[in-house]
């Protein structure tokens, strides 16, 4: 009756994906059905190690870190884990036999997230490879289900939009990141006086990486990409409502998407760019 348990795990992921990111939940719906259980699997596990370096301030993030880490790779060796997420978690792993390169490295920057508060630029380039880019390489070796030479195809596209991702992210948390963590992301960028060149010159490397991604979003098979595509509007939208505030705002306040809105541009993806889509 383990298929039981693995359902039950399974719903698990699900909610928390669905408790932690509307946005992401949104995009998960416009993949192919198949996909929505191993998406759900690959979030959750990421969401809960994000969650200790991030949340959990009145306990031993080291040391909750370090055995989710050492729990992890118990559930990847034994194929099964009575946490639910990892359980989730390990099947997909073996199934889309993602490479256990992608969850070391991974971790390692979340582990970074301990340690680390201002940010050279290539410790930076290595916090976004293990935060960012791996998760997405994780999605698209599900997305691809086992196609080697579609997957190294679109390898780099899809680094490339976890990157984006990532930097908006910055952008948008750069308050708290900076006021509540101590986490100084940006390299050779003073916060304490954050100026508008500075907002520029990140702003640009985030449309070099928008641009780089989206011919690989257009070459997904038709059972990803409009969930992929919607992750990608969502921040289009986002990405300019930050665009559109000078530096300061930023340092004083959180720019977000609504709910409506967010479904408004589930909606328009789902029928506006079908044909273009389908390309």
């Amino acid at each position: 009756m383990k298929s039981l348990f693995d359902k039950v795990s399974a719903g698990c992921s699900k909610l928390t994906t669905e408790e932690y990111s509307t946005s992401f939940s949104l995009g998960i719906k416009l993949l192919d059905k198949k996909f929505h259980g191993p998406i759900y699997a690959i979030y959750g596990f990421v969401r809960f190690a994000d969650e200790i370096v991030d949340s959990f301030h009145e306990y031993d993030k080291a040391a909750l870190l370090r055995h989710f880490r050492e729990e992890t790779y118990k559930a990847i060796t034994d194929k099964i884990s009575l946490n639910p997420i990892l359980n989730s978690f390990q099947s997909v792993y073996h199934t889309f036999n993602i490479e256990q390169e992608l969850v070391d490295t991974f971790l390692d920057s979340m582990e970074m997230d301990l340690h680390q508060h201002f940010y050279t630029r290539s410790i930076y380039e290595q916090y976004i490879l293990g935060s960012a880019e791996v998760v997405g390489l994780m999605c698209l070796k599900v997305f691809t289900e086992g196609n080697d030479a579609i997957y190294n195809q679109l390898r780099t596209p899809a680094m490339k939009l976890g990157a984006a991702f990532q930097k908006v992210n910055f952008l948008r948390d750069v308050k708290s990141d900076s006021q509540q963590l101590g986490r100084h992301y940006f390299p050779l960028v003073n916060l304490e006086h954050f100026t508008n060149g500075d907002k520029f010159a990140i702003e640009a490397e985030i449309s070099a990486d928008f641009q780089a991604a989206l011919t690989g979003i257009f070459a997904l098979p038709l059972s990803s990409r409009k969930g992929v595509y919607l992750a990608y509007a969502y921040y289009q939208v986002l990405f300019k409502k930050i665009k559109s505030l000078p530096a300061q705002r930023i340092m004083n306040e959180r720019v977000r998407v609504p709910n409506t809105q967010k479904l408004g541009i589930m909606l328009q993806t789902y029928l506006f760019p079908f044909n273009l889509l389908q390309q």
